[in-house]
């Protein structure tokens, strides 16, 4: 009612302004003036609401109209009309779509040192945690994950003919490790994604992307308020190569400026983990049936000289939680940092529970040729160190390294070398040839002449073989820690205090436990032990181990979840 007075209301206006706009004859006014006129009466004629014949609102609704039941019934019956595309678009997107990251099969290659298998074992536990099923056969797999080492051309040859073949095979691939951190524009990885060594923690996006066809590149460095951090989370998922052993990166980088060393442009300078963390994980290890760990980084001599602290007071406190039977290992440290600490690395590494073994590497024994490599000590320091640690550490293992040809390493440098091995005749040394890495001092200095660097390597290695450091071993009783099997799978590998490789007979109830044995005959690199009848086993695991390929600390992560 109140609509169709407004409509005459307004009918004059507008019927002004039509005529005003299309200049209409008079004619066609006074038939609009008819029609206005008309739709009045109507509105007029209609009954009141005293006499309506009508009750209720639903009543305007005629009988042959379909019920509110009928309709909704209708409307569950209707089937939705696709609409067209273009068809090349479509399969396109459908194409697209149907890569659905989590469910492929990816296999892994870590060349290089304990580090750089730690960071392969997290992203390892990452993928796995997240769907991807990790193999051991690289033709199975959709996406190979090549985890690079730098130190050396030989190891950097490998990765490339790894990322060739892979191509060949039109495998998806993602690259890590210190090779693609320092060098990523090099032009054999263009066009693939790359995870840095400091984004590990981010692997599964990267592989997500990858598997789908795109290329990613994440190579920044964690920070906190500005200051650089140690790396990824030390609590992310992980799967142990041995599921015996846990190796724990301390920090990463280090302090030296080596000339010839390319890992620092990919590491970078030293970050240290805090305290409480590895000790957080050393116990989470254990009780995931760990019974050996290996501290591990460029530099552990080094650790905590950024975050105000340093080696022996993390290690006092780690060997508070490992278990009876379980041992510790130390990894690489440089002269320079493990003289301020001498006494007492000595007391520690007298501990029950800690490896009487540590690495130093050398690397030369001509003071012109450490200054050349910026090598921030001298021979008589490498000495100082070793002599102190075998009068107070009776039995101690030192493993070192030498390069061998050395850009300006004159025949009497190498002498000296040499006659330092003699001296000490190290159990375990590590001879390395000298490769000029792109992008370092040494690489630009005066070459030694390959022929000669070849047979400085040669002549080194026979002095190295014309002893045999454990022929006073024959016949002791020792106590050792078996933890993985020979490379001939003839044997279990143990070791004694001293970290020295015992080899034992292959008994399943021998593996992960501490047991006694008499040393029968002795090698090279090797004791055989006997294992003594009356002896106990005696395992340190506080429960049972893992298994091969099983993921670590997958509980802790995905138990926050559950509740959400």
């Amino acid at each position: 009612m109140l609509s169709g007075l407004h409509t005459l209301w307004a009918a004059p206006a507008a019927r002004e302004r039509a005529v005003s706009r299309s200049d209409q004859s008079k004619k066609g006014v006074q038939g609009w003036d008819e029609q206005i006129n008309n739709y009045a009466r109507k509105i007029v004629t209609m009954p009141s609401a005293c006499d309506s014949l009508i009750d209720d609102i639903e009543d305007m609704v005629s009988t042959s109209d379909p019920t509110p039941q009928e309709r909704q019934q209708s409307r569950r019956s209707v089937v939705p009309r696709a609409r067209k595309r273009n068809t090349q678009e479509t399969t396109e997107v459908l194409q697209a779509d149907s890569v659905i990251p989590g469910m492929q099969k990816i296999w892994m290659r870590t060349w290089g040192c304990s580090h750089n298998n730690s960071d392969g074992e997290y992203m390892a536990g990452q993928l796995a945690a997240s769907g991807y099923k990790m193999t051991d056969n690289p033709e199975e797999a959709d996406l190979w994950l090549l985890n690079s080492c730098t130190v050396k051309n030989p190891a950097e040859d490998h990765f490339r003919n790894s990322i060739k073949k892979a191509q060949e095979q039109d495998k998806k691939v993602v690259l890590a490790g210190c090779v693609v951190q320092a060098q990523p524009r090099m032009d054999y990885l263009k066009g693939l994604s790359i995870i840095g060594v400091q984004q590990i923690d981010r692997v599964v996006e990267v592989v997500d992307e990858a598997i789908k066809g795109h290329s990613v590149r994440l190579l920044g460095q964690k920070k906190d308020n500005g200051k650089r951090l140690g790396g990824a989370r030390l609590d992310l998922p992980k799967i142990r190569k041995n599921p015996l052993i846990e190796i724990i990166s301390i920090n990463t980088g280090c302090l030296n400026a080596c000339t010839y060393c390319k890992t620092k442009h990919a590491r970078g300078d030293l970050a240290s983990y805090p305290i409480e963390e590895l000790v957080d994980r050393a116990i989470q290890s254990f009780k995931e049936g760990v019974c050996e760990i290996w501290l591990t980084s460029e530099d552990t001599g080094a650790y905590g000289k950024d975050i105000g602290t340093d080696l022996p007071t993390l290690l006092w406190r780690l060997v508070e939680v490992i278990p009876e039977g379980a041992m510790l290992r130390l990894g690489m440290t440089n002269p320079p940092y493990i003289l301020e600490h001498l006494e007492e690395m000595a007391k520690i590494l007298n501990h029950p529970r800690v490896y009487a073994f540590l690495h130093v590497p050398v690397q030369s024994a001509s003071d012109s040729v450490l200054m050349d490599m910026k090598r921030e000590y001298c021979a008589d320091d490498f000495r100082r160190v070793v002599h102190f640690l075998k009068d107070r550490v009776p039995g101690i293992t030192i493993a070192t390294d030498i390069i061998c040809g050395f850009p300006g390493e004159t025949d009497a440098d190498f002498q000296e070398t040499c006659n330092l091995v003699k001296e000490f005749r190290f159990p375990s040394l590590f001879i390395n040839q000298f490769y000029p890495r792109p992008g370092t001092s040494a690489a630009k200095m005066d070459q030694v002449p390959a022929q000669v660097k070849k047979q400085r390597t040669k002549e080194l290695s026979a002095l190295f073989h014309s002893y045999n450091p454990y022929d006073q071993k024959m016949g002791e009783t020792q106590h050792v820690l078996v933890t993985e099997e020979s490379f001939d799978a003839q044997y279990f590998v143990a070791h004694n205090k001293y970290y020295e490789q015992v080899l034992v007979p292959k008994r399943s109830e021998f593996k992960g436990k501490m047991i006694e044995v008499n040393v029968y005959e002795t090698g090279k690199h090797f004791l055989k032990g006997r294992p003594l009848s009356d002896s106990k086993l005696f395992t340190a695991s506080l429960s049972r181990p893992l298994q091969k390929g099983e993921v670590s600390g997958l509980a802790q992560v995905t138990s926050p979840k559950v509740g959400a």
